[in-house]
């Protein structure tokens, strides 16, 4: 008796720790992350057309240069996030000459990701300074990306940093854990009450078993 006692027990907090933890990790998986697929060629080849790409949400005091961002559009004419990459920051002097390489702060960038090795893409030169609160954006590929470059007469091509919705995931691991936990946590959901209902099938059965009365003894 104890021992079954003993047995619902155990099966009743595998379940109950397993569920909490599949609901928690699907919550974080839900509120936390999301996914797009790549519309545009802006970004190629980081992220071509067609590629799916996962992305954690963050605030916009998270992001930070180099990240590559989804973001509201503020051209009312274009109705989709965009896709982008953060060259500058609030206060970041970002200046350019048509074939040479960006410059932030006076510092050229190592930029091994742009398309076809061409930081540029466009005949034209700029010079700003990133109005606070805004972000500076480029896209990979600098002569098919409509971004900071051509809105210098609005706060200087910046973005408003608010505007960022979501940073796309270079390192997937976190986001490969809550899957794991979420999936590991529903078998030990299912495993508990699986436990937990031989239990008590077995003790109905035990209840519901009667022995034969010992048989007479003849006279």
């Amino acid at each position: 008796m104890r021992s079954r006692r003993r047995q619902r027990l155990a099966g009743r907090v595998l379940g109950v720790a397993g569920l909490t933890a599949a609901v928690g990790a699907i919550a974080v998986l839900g509120t936390g992350y999301t996914t797009a697929t790549v519309a545009g060629d802006s970004m190629n080849p980081t992220y071509p057309q067609g590629a799916r790409v996962f992305f954690e949400r963050i605030d916009a005091g998270e992001v930070g240069r180099g990240d590559v961002v989804l973001h509201r559009a503020e051209d009312r004419s274009e109705t989709r996030p965009l896709l982008r990459r953060v060259i500058g920051m609030g206060g970041d002097h970002v200046r350019q000459s048509p074939g040479g390489p960006v410059t932030v702060n006076g510092v050229p960038l190592t930029e091994p990701y742009v398309k076809d090795g061409d930081p540029s893409g466009i005949p034209f030169a700029y010079d700003v300074v990133v109005p606070e609160g805004t972000l500076f954006l480029l896209g990979d590929y600098r002569a098919n990306s409509f971004d900071s470059r051509f809105a210098l007469d609005e706060q200087s091509g910046g973005v408003a940093a608010t505007a960022v919705e979501a940073r796309a995931l270079d390192n997937r691991t976190e986001l490969v854990l809550l899957v794991l936990t979420a999936l590991l946590g529903l078998l030990g959901a299912v495993g508990g009450l699986a436990v937990e209902t031989v239990s008590l099938v077995a003790r109905r059965g035990s209840r519901s078993f009667h022995p034969p009365a010992p048989a007479g003894r003849g006279r």
